[in-house]
């Protein structure tokens, strides 16, 4: 079993599928700022360190995706975009104003866009266990990363490629992307059954 979506006690360490609808029913009953950051962690596989650097500017409502800067990279400056569900757009520009925003800051003095979002990082991680418990979802799975892991194994059963997985969650090597095929029990049926349609 693979390290990284079981712990050494064999508990698996990503949300399932109901898990994750579970954890964004409990973010709907939140606070605005939280809930669109629980949805952005949701839909777009980024860690806590790159939500929190986001700025309006990187929601393109053009292409539908939002981007990030990956931070986990050893140099600054390389980004990803990341495809999410018109909705998760639609939030983010009625919660953090994005649509009046750019009205109001053209022909304006140049300056470092606001971040969406105004916590630390600890915060944050406290913002989204609180989500978790609110949703009921209980175990070592249950954290920021489990939502990550989460996303990966639920994009392998529905049959995205690797590649575009890999880009979205912004790995270097393709073998890390790969842990996401090591899913056990239900999600392993549900792969499994793609071959038997």
């Amino acid at each position: 079993m693979s390290r990284e979506l079981f712990n050494p006690a064999g508990k698996r360490l990503y949300l399932t599928d109901s898990e994750r609808k579970k954890f964004l029913a409990a973010a709907d009953s939140d606070e605005r700022l939280v809930r669109s950051f629980c949805y952005v962690l949701a839909h777009t596989v980024c860690r806590i360190s790159e939500a929190l650097q986001l700025v309006g500017e990187r929601i393109d409502f053009a292409a539908g995706a939002i981007v990030f800067e990956s931070l986990k990279k050893r140099k600054r400056g390389v980004y990803r975009a990341v495809p999410v569900p018109p909705a998760v757009l639609e939030m983010l520009a009625m919660v953090h104003g994005l649509k009046d925003k750019k009205r109001k800051t053209a022909g304006a003095k140049k300056k470092s866009p606001p971040l969406l979002w105004d916590f630390g990082r600890t915060t944050a991680w406290k913002k989204v266990l609180a989500v978790m418990a609110a949703a009921g979802v209980k175990g070592p799975h249950a954290t920021p990363k489990g939502l990550r892991h989460g996303f990966g194994v639920a994009a392998i059963q529905t049959g995205i490629p690797l590649n575009l997985l890999q880009r979205w969650l912004g790995h270097a090597q393709l073998t890390t992307t790969a842990i996401y095929a090591n899913a056990v029990g239900p999600e392993e049926r549900n792969i499994a059954a793609r071959m038997w349609t």
